[in-house]
């Protein structure tokens, strides 16, 4: 297949060697130093054209399923609010709730729920909403 005519990528298999191509372009202009910032040359223009068929062929054959983004809760969002406000790290706010940082951040990225325990001291040391506590902690 001559990809250096290639106007539209309408195969798989048309796409597969486009993409070998581009990894092929980008491993050997960074082995040659051609593709600093700034730099016009054949590789750049070339990893340019092959990219927009490529991107083109995905838009219009590919269904990508979107990736769930995880969501915070509104009661960690209020705890990183917080934090932001005063100006306190995971670390100095795990010493003023008296555990450790490695249980703080489990609990932030919501592997970990909070304890009742935990939850009163967010509420003394944060001014953490009750409701968000009773709600989702």
């Amino acid at each position: 297949m001559d990809l250096q005519t290639l106007t539209k990528i309408e195969t798989i298999e048309q796409y597969e060697e486009v993409r070998r191509r581009i990894d092929f372009l980008i491993k050997e202009g960074t082995d040659k130093n051609m593709l600093e910032l700034d730099l016009d040359n054949e590789y750049i223009r070339e990893i340019g054209r092959l990219s927009r068929l490529g991107a083109r062929y995905e838009t219009d054959y590919m269904k990508f399923e979107h990736l769930e983004v995880r969501k915070k809760s509104p009661l960690i969002r209020s705890i990183e609010d917080q934090m932001y406000a005063q100006n306190i790290n995971q670390k100095e706010l795990a010493n003023m709730l008296g555990m450790n940082e490695p249980s703080l951040s489990q609990i932030i990225r919501g592997k970990r729920p909070i304890s009742m325990k935990t939850a009163k001291r967010l509420h003394n040391t944060l001014k953490i909403d009750p409701k968000l506590l009773i709600d989702y902690a």
